[in-house]
């Protein structure tokens, strides 16, 4: 009788420990697989918030170089298209992230050649709501670096969880994918030329 029961107390508490394992594991990688959506939100956003700002700018460069119609339409046409992109947080491939960062790269194209045409245009240049959207299109472009690098960080961690032994196991039961990087666009890696 006696070491019948020992036998079930030993068998319980390998099943227990077994059990709690398992759900830890599990919870560990749903923590995760929210942190890296968290991430991509917040990476939405901060394009979102550049893609509010195009239109002031715009409007604002309509009102002094109304013949750049041109390079306005290309900048309002890429601004659609981008906002048109979406990703679900539940699929974020590297597919998925290339094709949203392709569209997000028109955009940022064409915005250059916007700013650009603004060259010709000393009384745009001087212009205080110009300066002020031109500052704040800027102040974005550096927390879109800084968010995607965020969200490439919490990424990361959480691929490094879904592929590490044993913790594998469980993401592969309980179907947790890797998710996609942000990566450089073409030729970024290649200094630019500069000619004088």
């Amino acid at each position: 009788m006696k070491k019948g029961l020992v036998i079930f107390i030993i068998i319980a508490a390998v099943v227990l420990g077994i059990f709690i394992w398992t759900k830890n594991a599990y919870n560990g990688l749903v923590r995760s697989d929210e942190q890296v959506s968290a991430a991509w939100s917040q990476v939405e956003n901060v394009y979102q918030r550049r893609a509010d700002l195009i239109p002031n700018l715009v409007a604002t460069v309509k009102g002094y170089a109304s013949h750049e119609q041109e390079t306005l339409e290309g900048v309002i046409s890429a601004r659609s298209k981008a906002t048109q992109i979406t990703v679900d947080p539940a699929n974020l491939s590297e597919s998925e992230i290339a094709r949203f960062q392709e569209a997000q790269g028109e955009l940022g194209s064409a915005l250059g050649r916007l700013l650009m045409i603004t060259e010709n245009y000393p009384d745009l240049k001087a212009n205080q709501n110009f300066r002020d959207l031109q500052a704040q299109l800027e102040g974005t472009e550096n927390r879109i670096a800084t968010e995607r690098m965020k969200y490439n960080e919490t990424a990361k961690s959480y691929n490094t969880m879904v592929r590490s032994f044993p913790k594998n196991i469980i993401a592969s039961i309980f179907n947790f994918e890797p998710k996609g990087y942000f990566k450089a666009s073409e030729g970024a890696q290649n200094a630019p030329k500069v000619e004088f």
